[in-house]
């Protein structure tokens, strides 16, 4: 497994809320052992304490996504590193029993297990694999949805830095609103101009002879 996967973990993490909409899907140990995806030996750890302690990490997370996306790169990088020394990792070289075209072992950097509980041991992946997210390609790349009130956190992958929204729903979504106000807009000037080029006509007063 690739340190780029556990990027992953922080944006899952942060999007189970969506504050704006008042939506928090971390309300149950289900909840939080969903989180783990494949790792069921780790979310077997998961207890009703970690709901808790789950949702401190995730406010701190999306203190990190909000401080890039306000291009605060120094506060972004700060909050990070207090993450990583709360909950340090323990890096492995693994090979998970694979073999590459020659048959030898396919070896590759793996983080292992925290030993200490499920919360501790999530955090400390999810900040390692947004570190390694951010040092290999810019604290720009981390962001938050434009598309509101969604603000969802996402991974800028796109070649060229233009992303700016957390999926192709919400991208789609800002386009329609952005074109209906533009034709309102459009609308509204029309009306102002058809206005304004309107003859005036005063009535005229008939003249008494005398």
């Amino acid at each position: 497994m690739e340190l780029a996967y556990y990027s992953d973990y922080a944006v899952r993490l942060v999007n189970t809320e969506e504050p704006a909409r008042n939506k928090d899907s971390l309300t149950t140990v289900e909840s939080v052992r969903d989180l783990f995806g494949a790792n069921a030996q780790a979310a077997r750890r998961a207890t009703d304490a970690d709901v808790t302690r789950f949702r401190s990490v995730r406010a701190r997370l999306r203190a990190v996504f909000q401080a890039a996306d306000d291009g605060d790169e120094t506060l972004a990088v700060d909050l990070l590193n207090s993450l990583l020394l709360e909950f340090p990792v323990s890096p492995q070289v693994s090979g998970h029993d694979t073999r590459d075209a020659d048959g030898k072992p396919d070896w590759h950097m793996h983080l292992a297990d925290h030993p200490s509980n499920a919360t501790a041991g999530f955090a400390a992946i999810a900040a390692m694999g947004l570190a390694f997210h951010l040092t290999s390609h810019g604290v720009d790349r981390l962001g938050l949805c434009e598309a509101a009130p969604c603000r969802n956190a996402y991974l800028d992958t796109s070649t060229n830095r233009s992303r700016r929204y957390c999926s192709d729903r919400c991208a789609t979504r800002a386009n329609v609103a952005a074109y209906r106000a533009r034709k309102r807009l459009e609308t509204e000037r029309s009306g102002e101009d058809t206005g304004r080029s309107a003859p005036t006509t005063q009535p005229s007063t008939p003249s008494t002879e005398r």
